[in-house]
């Protein structure tokens, strides 16, 4: 029989336990016995002999058939995977001297990438001497965050960083 090594279990051969505790191929608790018998009885039933718990003590051996056991286990972690949600950073920029209209459209924006369950990152850009009056950035962040609470929760206060304000907020769980 031969034997590679696909995952982190080991199969057939590779377990080299003097004793283990052995489960059938319909669950039944079949005891502790050497590796050697429980080897056997795997060829008798044509089957493979594999180690699922290795940290056990003794280390408990099932006799399954690999391959099928292979192909159910990448199965379920593609289900668990199709079923997580990612969550993507949307970016809105803004400027401190933002016209009102302009600052609409870009809260409509905003609510669309919230309603979208994605989280969004509100910055404003400071250029030269706007430096010098970063309050008035923080205000229109603020008032961002105002405008946008019946959807939105600020995951992050407004900060400086570099050149930029940055606030970070989140849908609204109800």
């Amino acid at each position: 029989m031969e034997v590679s090594i696909i995952s982190d279990l080991m199969i057939n051969e590779q377990i080299r336990d003097r004793e283990v505790r052995l489960i059938s191929s319909d669950g039944e608790q079949l005891g502790v016995m050497s590796a050697k018998e429980a080897m056997k009885l795997a060829k008798e039933a044509n089957l493979d002999l594999v180690k699922i718990a290795p940290q056990a003590k003794p280390p408990v051996c099932k006799i399954i058939d690999y391959g099928k056991y292979r192909y159910e286990m990448a199965r379920k972690e593609k289900e668990a995977r199709k079923k997580q949600k990612v969550i993507d950073i949307k970016e809105i920029r803004l400027s401190p001297n933002i016209d009102v209209n302009d600052l609409n459209t870009k809260m409509n924006q905003a609510r669309k990438f919230l309603k979208g369950g994605n989280r969004v990152k509100v910055s404003v850009r400071f250029r030269g001497r706007e430096l010098a009056h970063t309050a008035s950035g923080k205000v229109i962040l603020e008032g961002f965050a105002e405008k946008l609470s019946d959807v939105a929760v600020i995951d992050k206060a407004a900060k400086l960083e570099g050149r930029s304000m940055v606030m970070f907020l989140s849908e609204k769980r109800n």
